[in-house]
């Protein structure tokens, strides 16, 4: 017999309260792509905030384009975060199909529009791929 976790991956129970508590405690930089991802602004699609997969928690995530936004800050401008994040995205790929886009804090306030425009156009070509 399987257990949940295999059967079901995804926003685990006991992830409950930390999904939370990142929700509640959360950087500028999520608070401010979120204001420009919810409510389907982007070709549409609905992006969750904190959502479990696995062992992971992810900033964003599209279920529809199994597409995953990561908002790095300090701690991954070392070489353990910098190895950290690649076998994370390494695991969500084979297991999940899913892809990850990263994108440093200090773009969402720099560069936004640059930000939203790229995952603009990775939303339509994963869609044009469909």
């Amino acid at each position: 017999m399987q257990n949940n976790d295999e059967r079901y991956p995804y926003n685990h129970h006991n992830q409950a309260p930390l999904r939370k508590n990142l929700r509640n405690e959360g950087t500028a930089a999520e608070a401010t792509l979120w204001l420009r991802l919810k409510g389907k602004q982007i070709e549409g699609m609905r992006w969750r905030r904190q959502f479990g997969v696995g062992p992971y928690i992810l900033d964003f995530y599209c279920p529809y384009l199994h597409l995953c936004i990561e908002l790095d800050g300090a701690p991954h401008n070392t070489i353990e975060g910098s190895e950290y994040d690649l076998r994370r995205e390494e695991w969500l790929m084979q297991q999940h199909g899913i892809h990850t886009l990263r994108f440093e804090n200090k773009d969402i306030f720099i560069h936004q529009d640059a930000v939203i425009e790229h995952i603009r156009e990775v939303t339509k070509k994963i869609l044009a791929n469909m």
